[in-house]
């Protein structure tokens, strides 16, 4: 049995489905990624979840139960990072830590959750001290006290600099792995899904749009590739035209470049000719469909239901007023 379950969740507010007939299951030690736009139904779902709020329709079952009924198995069973969230400033990172495990009736151990997430020689520092990825590693780690079966992540990593939002990333991995933690995150980044999830749940307008692994989710709308180099030495064209992956090539006679477009196993069939021909792919470069290209792809040009305006592609409010 899945350890979080949702079945056409549907959600309103002023008569308005926010989230409508979202559906998907996580396993235990499964990330499952919720992507979407602002205002698709990402953080409503996951408040349901976590049993802060009751659906209006469909299901929602964290271990079976349902958690906006049962709050307080939801509350044992389900540890939140919020997008946003701040403590005291003078209160302390191990006091902090210490203050949520006492709400819970078997938390993990201070300690060992200190040193697992890089947090035990800051114990003693204060949360107004703490750098940005800093708090966010404790707000992780207050998610994780009361040894949650699932935990929710809301843009963890929002506003971090590459070096802590890597540092994060590999806690995550580090938690989902030795704790068999099933994950739901919401996120904005596509770069995040791709190195967390195991499967991402495309939301738009409050519906799924697609639900599948990161790499099947840039299969399903995946177009041309294009290799570009330099070869080594002089080579014809016709041979690259020749291969059933090729549509078309182009050279630039100035400086040699070559480009060849084409779909499938494009860059192995490139190389395999250019092996062959003895030729070397200077400056080679590969550009291919991304998980941002299958994002916009999926949830294509959306509109705002109160003024009917198109925000896809850079078009914005004041711009159409215009």
């Amino acid at each position: 049995m899945p350890i979080v379950e949702v079945q056409h969740l549907t959600k309103r507010y002023g008569g308005r489905p926010v989230v409508d007939g979202v559906s998907f299951t996580v396993e235990e030690g499964e990330v499952l990624g919720l992507l979407g736009h602002n205002g698709a139904g990402k953080t409503t779902t996951v408040e349901c979840v976590a049993g802060l709020r009751a659906p209006d329709a469909g299901t929602v079952r964290v271990l079976g139960v349902d958690p906006a009924a049962r709050r307080d198995v939801a509350r044992r069973a389900v540890g939140v990072q919020l997008q946003e969230s701040t403590l005291p400033d003078r209160l302390r990172v191990g006091e902090a830590l210490r203050l949520f495990a006492s709400f819970h009736p078997a938390p993990v151990d201070v300690a060992a959750l200190l040193e697992a997430l890089g947090l035990a020689e800051h114990r003693a520092q204060a949360y107004g001290d703490l750098s940005g990825g800093l708090k966010q590693r404790l707000s992780f780690a207050l998610a994780l006290v009361g040894a949650p079966r699932v935990a929710v992540l809301d843009e963890l990593t929002t506003g971090l600099d590459p070096r802590a939002r890597r540092e994060v990333w590999q806690q995550v991995r580090a938690v989902v792995r030795t704790r068999g933690v099933a994950v739901l995150l919401v996120t904005h980044s596509m770069e995040e899904a791709e190195r967390l999830c195991d499967r991402a749940a495309v939301l738009a307008r409050g519906r799924v749009v697609a639900l599948d692994t990161p790499a099947g989710l840039v299969e399903r709308v995946a177009g041309e590739q294009s290799v570009r180099f330099t070869p080594s030495a002089a080579l014809d064209p016709a041979v690259l035209r020749a291969l059933p992956e090729v549509t078309d090539v182009t050279t630039d006679a100035p400086d040699g470049l070559v480009q060849v477009h084409g779909r499938g196993e494009l860059v192995h069939a490139v190389v395999s000719v250019l092996a062959r021909e003895g030729v070397v792919a200077r400056g080679l470069r590969i550009e291919r469909t991304t998980l941002d290209d299958a994002y916009l792809a999926l949830t294509g040009s959306w509109w705002t239901a109160e003024q009917g305006v198109t925000e896809h592609e850079g078009v914005h409010r004041e711009e159409v007023r215009r």
